[in-house]
Protein backbone atom coordinates (compact mmCIF):
# COMPACT_ATOMS: atom_id res chain seq x y z
CA UNK A 1 0.00 0.00 0.00
CA UNK A 2 1.41 3.39 -1.49
CA UNK A 3 1.25 5.96 1.67
CA UNK A 4 2.80 10.16 1.63
CA UNK A 5 4.43 10.73 4.79
CA UNK A 6 4.12 14.39 4.15
CA UNK A 7 0.94 14.87 1.70
CA UNK A 8 0.73 18.66 2.82
CA UNK A 9 3.66 18.89 0.61
CA UNK A 10 1.15 19.14 -2.99
CA UNK A 11 -0.49 21.77 -1.35
CA UNK A 12 2.57 23.83 -3.16
CA UNK A 13 1.63 22.44 -6.52
CA UNK A 14 0.27 25.59 -7.93
CA UNK A 15 3.53 27.89 -6.39
CA UNK A 16 5.00 28.06 -10.33
CA UNK A 17 1.22 29.94 -11.73
CA UNK A 18 1.15 31.64 -8.93
CA UNK A 19 4.64 33.23 -9.19
CA UNK A 20 3.78 33.54 -12.59
CA UNK A 21 0.72 35.73 -12.37
CA UNK A 22 1.54 37.88 -9.61
CA UNK A 23 4.83 38.90 -11.72
CA UNK A 24 3.03 39.39 -15.21
CA UNK A 25 2.91 42.73 -16.09
CA UNK A 26 3.43 45.68 -18.66
CA UNK A 27 6.71 47.25 -18.61
CA UNK A 28 6.40 51.11 -16.86
CA UNK A 29 9.18 52.25 -19.58
CA UNK A 30 7.52 53.51 -23.02
CA UNK A 31 9.44 52.81 -26.48
CA UNK A 32 11.76 55.15 -27.58
CA UNK A 33 11.53 54.51 -31.62
CA UNK A 34 8.60 53.01 -33.00
CA UNK A 35 9.87 50.76 -36.33
CA UNK A 36 7.24 49.57 -38.34
CA UNK A 37 9.49 46.79 -39.62
CA UNK A 38 10.15 45.64 -35.85
CA UNK A 39 7.55 42.25 -36.60
CA UNK A 40 9.32 41.27 -39.72
CA UNK A 41 12.77 41.96 -38.09
CA UNK A 42 11.18 39.53 -34.86
CA UNK A 43 10.21 36.75 -37.55
CA UNK A 44 13.35 36.72 -39.43
CA UNK A 45 15.76 36.42 -36.34
CA UNK A 46 13.19 33.50 -35.19
CA UNK A 47 12.53 34.97 -31.91
CA UNK A 48 8.98 34.35 -32.46
CA UNK A 49 9.31 30.61 -32.93
CA UNK A 50 11.70 30.13 -30.33
CA UNK A 51 8.97 31.74 -27.93
CA UNK A 52 6.56 29.41 -29.07
CA UNK A 53 8.90 26.22 -29.06
CA UNK A 54 9.60 27.29 -25.41
CA UNK A 55 5.76 27.90 -24.83
CA UNK A 56 4.98 23.98 -26.45
CA UNK A 57 6.84 21.93 -23.49
CA UNK A 58 5.77 24.26 -20.68
CA UNK A 59 4.32 20.86 -19.54
CA UNK A 60 7.34 19.27 -19.42
CA UNK A 61 8.29 21.72 -16.76
CA UNK A 62 5.43 21.34 -14.62
CA UNK A 63 6.12 17.59 -14.97
CA UNK A 64 9.29 17.97 -13.32
CA UNK A 65 7.98 20.17 -10.64
CA UNK A 66 5.57 17.53 -9.77
CA UNK A 67 7.95 15.22 -9.69
CA UNK A 68 9.99 17.22 -7.05
CA UNK A 69 6.74 17.88 -4.97
CA UNK A 70 6.08 14.13 -4.99
CA UNK A 71 9.63 13.07 -3.97
CA UNK A 72 9.28 15.95 -0.96
CA UNK A 73 6.26 14.14 0.41
CA UNK A 74 8.36 11.43 0.62
CA UNK A 75 6.29 8.32 -0.51
CA UNK A 76 6.76 4.89 1.02
CA UNK A 77 5.39 1.70 0.65
CA UNK A 78 4.10 -0.22 3.50
CA UNK A 79 4.26 -4.21 3.71
CA UNK A 80 1.70 -6.90 4.46
CA UNK A 81 1.49 -6.73 8.80
CA UNK A 82 4.28 -9.01 10.03
CA UNK A 83 3.18 -10.65 13.26
CA UNK A 84 5.89 -10.66 16.14
CA UNK A 85 5.96 -13.29 18.45
CA UNK A 86 3.38 -13.22 21.68
CA UNK A 87 5.02 -15.34 23.92
CA UNK A 88 8.79 -14.93 25.27
CA UNK A 89 11.02 -14.42 27.88
CA UNK A 90 13.43 -12.15 29.22
CA UNK A 91 16.50 -13.69 29.55
CA UNK A 92 19.55 -11.87 31.23
CA UNK A 93 22.89 -13.71 30.85
CA UNK A 94 25.81 -13.28 33.40
CA UNK A 95 29.08 -14.27 32.48
CA UNK A 96 31.82 -14.45 34.37
CA UNK A 97 35.38 -13.12 33.06
CA UNK A 98 37.81 -13.52 36.00
CA UNK A 99 41.26 -14.68 35.36
CA UNK A 100 40.28 -18.16 36.17
CA UNK A 101 38.24 -18.92 33.42
CA UNK A 102 41.61 -19.76 31.38
CA UNK A 103 42.14 -22.62 32.64
CA UNK A 104 41.86 -25.18 30.55
CA UNK A 105 40.43 -28.62 31.98
CA UNK A 106 37.34 -28.30 29.31
CA UNK A 107 37.74 -31.41 27.20
CA UNK A 108 36.32 -31.18 23.51
CA UNK A 109 36.81 -34.34 21.56
CA UNK A 110 40.44 -35.41 22.55
CA UNK A 111 41.64 -31.98 23.23
CA UNK A 112 41.36 -29.58 26.58
CA UNK A 113 40.38 -26.10 25.99
CA UNK A 114 39.94 -23.76 28.20
CA UNK A 115 36.52 -22.81 31.02
CA UNK A 116 35.85 -19.34 28.84
CA UNK A 117 36.35 -20.89 24.87
CA UNK A 118 33.78 -23.97 25.82
CA UNK A 119 31.39 -21.23 27.79
CA UNK A 120 31.36 -18.82 24.91
CA UNK A 121 30.73 -21.53 22.61
CA UNK A 122 27.71 -22.84 24.05
CA UNK A 123 26.25 -19.56 25.25
CA UNK A 124 26.41 -18.16 22.28
CA UNK A 125 24.68 -21.16 20.66
CA UNK A 126 22.17 -20.96 23.42
CA UNK A 127 21.21 -17.60 22.44
CA UNK A 128 20.84 -18.01 18.89
CA UNK A 129 17.77 -20.55 19.62
CA UNK A 130 16.21 -18.13 22.12
CA UNK A 131 13.90 -17.15 19.02
CA UNK A 132 11.15 -15.02 20.35
CA UNK A 133 12.76 -13.95 23.63
CA UNK A 134 14.49 -10.81 24.77
CA UNK A 135 18.36 -11.43 26.22
CA UNK A 136 20.56 -9.51 28.12
CA UNK A 137 24.73 -9.83 29.00
CA UNK A 138 25.89 -8.65 32.14
CA UNK A 139 29.98 -9.37 31.89
CA UNK A 140 31.85 -9.46 35.45
CA UNK A 141 34.70 -10.36 36.79
CA UNK A 142 36.04 -7.48 39.38
CA UNK A 143 33.16 -5.34 39.07
CA UNK A 144 30.08 -6.26 36.48
CA UNK A 145 29.17 -4.46 33.35
CA UNK A 146 25.75 -4.69 31.05
CA UNK A 147 27.19 -5.57 27.59
CA UNK A 148 24.04 -5.91 26.20
CA UNK A 149 20.31 -4.50 27.25
CA UNK A 150 17.33 -6.87 26.67
CA UNK A 151 17.03 -7.10 22.91
CA UNK A 152 15.24 -9.51 20.15
CA UNK A 153 19.11 -8.74 18.61
CA UNK A 154 20.06 -12.01 18.77
CA UNK A 155 22.73 -11.82 16.67
CA UNK A 156 24.29 -8.54 18.29
CA UNK A 157 24.24 -10.62 21.72
CA UNK A 158 25.80 -13.53 20.05
CA UNK A 159 28.54 -11.42 18.75
CA UNK A 160 29.19 -9.68 21.87
CA UNK A 161 29.65 -13.12 23.56
CA UNK A 162 31.95 -14.42 21.39
CA UNK A 163 34.14 -10.83 21.70
CA UNK A 164 34.24 -11.28 25.29
CA UNK A 165 37.81 -11.91 26.22
CA UNK A 166 39.02 -12.34 29.92
CA UNK A 167 40.32 -9.13 31.81
CA UNK A 168 37.61 -7.08 30.46
CA UNK A 169 36.12 -6.95 33.87
CA UNK A 170 39.03 -8.18 35.87
CA UNK A 171 40.70 -10.99 37.33
CA UNK A 172 38.35 -11.12 40.54
CA UNK A 173 34.60 -12.31 41.36
CA UNK A 174 31.90 -10.23 41.91
CA UNK A 175 28.98 -12.38 41.63
CA UNK A 176 26.93 -10.21 44.35
CA UNK A 177 27.62 -7.15 41.68
CA UNK A 178 26.06 -9.00 38.51
CA UNK A 179 23.22 -10.24 40.91
CA UNK A 180 22.61 -6.37 41.77
CA UNK A 181 22.85 -5.33 37.85
CA UNK A 182 20.65 -8.23 36.85
CA UNK A 183 17.69 -7.13 39.21
CA UNK A 184 17.93 -3.30 38.35
CA UNK A 185 17.52 -4.39 34.52
CA UNK A 186 14.66 -6.97 34.82
CA UNK A 187 12.38 -5.17 37.73
CA UNK A 188 10.58 -3.22 35.14
CA UNK A 189 9.63 -6.42 32.95
CA UNK A 190 6.67 -8.76 33.66
CA UNK A 191 6.97 -10.52 36.64
CA UNK A 192 6.41 -13.75 35.18
CA UNK A 193 9.54 -13.49 32.83
CA UNK A 194 12.09 -12.17 35.02
CA UNK A 195 15.26 -14.43 34.60
CA UNK A 196 18.79 -14.27 34.97
CA UNK A 197 21.26 -17.17 34.93
CA UNK A 198 24.27 -16.69 36.04
CA UNK A 199 27.98 -18.77 35.24
CA UNK A 200 30.57 -18.43 36.96
CA UNK A 201 33.72 -21.17 38.05
CA UNK A 202 34.68 -19.81 41.22
CA UNK A 203 33.49 -17.25 44.62
CA UNK A 204 32.68 -14.34 45.02
CA UNK A 205 35.59 -12.22 45.88
CA UNK A 206 35.10 -8.78 45.27
CA UNK A 207 31.41 -7.88 45.17
CA UNK A 208 30.35 -4.58 47.33
CA UNK A 209 26.73 -6.36 47.15
CA UNK A 210 26.69 -10.07 49.21
CA UNK A 211 25.03 -12.46 46.85
CA UNK A 212 22.03 -13.36 49.70
CA UNK A 213 20.79 -10.07 50.35
CA UNK A 214 20.94 -9.49 46.31
CA UNK A 215 19.16 -12.81 45.73
CA UNK A 216 16.58 -11.75 48.75
CA UNK A 217 16.04 -8.76 47.17
CA UNK A 218 15.34 -10.66 43.26
CA UNK A 219 12.74 -13.08 45.53
CA UNK A 220 11.06 -10.14 46.64
CA UNK A 221 10.96 -8.95 42.81
CA UNK A 222 9.98 -12.26 41.16
CA UNK A 223 13.11 -12.34 39.93
CA UNK A 224 14.34 -15.86 39.16
CA UNK A 225 17.91 -17.07 39.46
CA UNK A 226 19.39 -20.19 37.71
CA UNK A 227 23.16 -20.54 38.80
CA UNK A 228 25.69 -22.69 36.80
CA UNK A 229 28.68 -23.63 38.56
CA UNK A 230 31.43 -24.58 35.79
CA UNK A 231 34.61 -26.27 36.63
CA UNK A 232 36.22 -29.92 35.94
CA UNK A 233 37.59 -30.18 39.44
CA UNK A 234 34.38 -29.24 41.77
CA UNK A 235 36.68 -30.81 44.95
CA UNK A 236 39.50 -28.61 46.74
CA UNK A 237 41.78 -26.42 45.05
CA UNK A 238 45.49 -25.49 46.50
CA UNK A 239 44.39 -23.42 49.52
CA UNK A 240 42.45 -25.58 50.36
CA UNK A 241 39.13 -23.95 49.58
CA UNK A 242 36.02 -25.46 47.12
CA UNK A 243 37.24 -24.22 43.77
CA UNK A 244 33.39 -23.33 43.16
CA UNK A 245 30.95 -22.44 45.96
CA UNK A 246 28.05 -24.41 45.27
CA UNK A 247 26.43 -24.07 48.59
CA UNK A 248 26.25 -20.29 47.91
CA UNK A 249 25.23 -20.79 44.32
CA UNK A 250 22.91 -23.62 45.16
CA UNK A 251 21.14 -21.33 48.17
CA UNK A 252 20.80 -17.98 45.80
CA UNK A 253 18.60 -20.09 43.02
CA UNK A 254 16.56 -22.20 45.82
CA UNK A 255 15.55 -18.66 47.52
CA UNK A 256 14.49 -17.20 44.06
CA UNK A 257 12.11 -20.02 42.81
CA UNK A 258 15.36 -21.09 40.26
CA UNK A 259 17.51 -24.05 40.44
CA UNK A 260 21.37 -24.67 40.95
CA UNK A 261 23.30 -26.81 38.06
CA UNK A 262 27.21 -28.30 38.27
CA UNK A 263 28.44 -28.30 34.72
CA UNK A 264 31.86 -30.68 35.10
CA UNK A 265 32.06 -30.61 30.68
CA UNK A 266 30.96 -28.87 27.84
CA UNK A 267 28.48 -31.69 26.94
CA UNK A 268 26.93 -31.24 30.62
CA UNK A 269 27.00 -27.13 30.39
CA UNK A 270 25.14 -27.88 27.07
CA UNK A 271 22.89 -30.46 29.08
CA UNK A 272 21.81 -27.71 31.24
CA UNK A 273 20.99 -25.27 28.58
CA UNK A 274 18.76 -27.55 27.03
CA UNK A 275 16.95 -28.11 30.40
CA UNK A 276 16.76 -23.99 30.61
CA UNK A 277 15.31 -24.33 26.68
CA UNK A 278 12.16 -26.11 28.28
CA UNK A 279 11.33 -23.08 30.59
CA UNK A 280 7.63 -21.92 30.19
CA UNK A 281 7.03 -19.10 27.91
CA UNK A 282 5.53 -16.26 28.92
CA UNK A 283 2.21 -14.57 27.29
CA UNK A 284 2.44 -11.06 26.07
CA UNK A 285 0.65 -8.42 24.06
CA UNK A 286 0.13 -9.39 20.67
CA UNK A 287 1.58 -6.96 18.42
CA UNK A 288 2.26 -6.68 14.70
CA UNK A 289 4.60 -4.81 12.18
CA UNK A 290 4.45 -3.13 8.70
CA UNK A 291 7.35 -2.88 7.04
CA UNK A 292 8.27 0.08 5.20
CA UNK A 293 9.93 1.05 2.20
CA UNK A 294 10.70 4.30 0.92
CA UNK A 295 9.87 5.51 -2.68
CA UNK A 296 11.09 9.31 -2.73
CA UNK A 297 14.22 8.45 -5.42
CA UNK A 298 11.39 7.32 -8.28
CA UNK A 299 10.16 10.61 -8.70
CA UNK A 300 13.85 12.16 -8.09
CA UNK A 301 15.21 10.48 -10.51
CA UNK A 302 12.21 10.87 -12.68
CA UNK A 303 12.32 15.00 -12.33
CA UNK A 304 16.65 15.07 -12.98
CA UNK A 305 15.37 13.27 -16.80
CA UNK A 306 13.44 16.08 -16.98
CA UNK A 307 15.47 18.06 -16.16
CA UNK A 308 18.30 16.94 -18.58
CA UNK A 309 15.75 16.17 -21.37
CA UNK A 310 14.45 20.03 -21.12
CA UNK A 311 18.00 20.95 -21.09
CA UNK A 312 18.62 19.25 -24.49
CA UNK A 313 15.64 20.77 -26.28
CA UNK A 314 16.21 24.20 -25.16
CA UNK A 315 19.92 23.77 -26.32
CA UNK A 316 18.43 22.55 -29.83
CA UNK A 317 15.94 24.95 -30.08
CA UNK A 318 18.31 27.83 -29.54
CA UNK A 319 21.19 27.05 -32.01
CA UNK A 320 17.80 26.51 -34.49
CA UNK A 321 16.96 29.74 -34.10
CA UNK A 322 19.82 31.54 -33.85
CA UNK A 323 20.40 34.83 -35.66
CA UNK A 324 23.64 34.44 -38.31
CA UNK A 325 25.27 37.40 -39.66
CA UNK A 326 23.99 37.11 -43.51
CA UNK A 327 27.33 38.49 -46.52
CA UNK A 328 26.15 39.54 -49.64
Amino acid sequence: MLEWAWPWVFLCAPLPVLIHFFSRGESLQSSAVRAPFAARWKNLSGAGRGAQASRGYWWLLWLAWMMLIAATARPQWIGEPIELPNTGRDLMLGLDLSGSMQIEDMQIGSRLVSRITAVKAIAADFTQRRKGDRVGLILFGTRAYLQAPLTFDLATVTQFIEEAQLGFAGEDTAIGDALGLAIKRLRERPAASRIFILLTDGQDTASTVDPMEAAALAAQLDVKIYTIGISRNLGRSGNGRAEVDEAMLNAVAESTGGRYFRATSPAELEAVYALLDELEPVEQEASTFRPKRALSWIPLLAALMLATLLAVIRSRWLNVFKVRPHYG
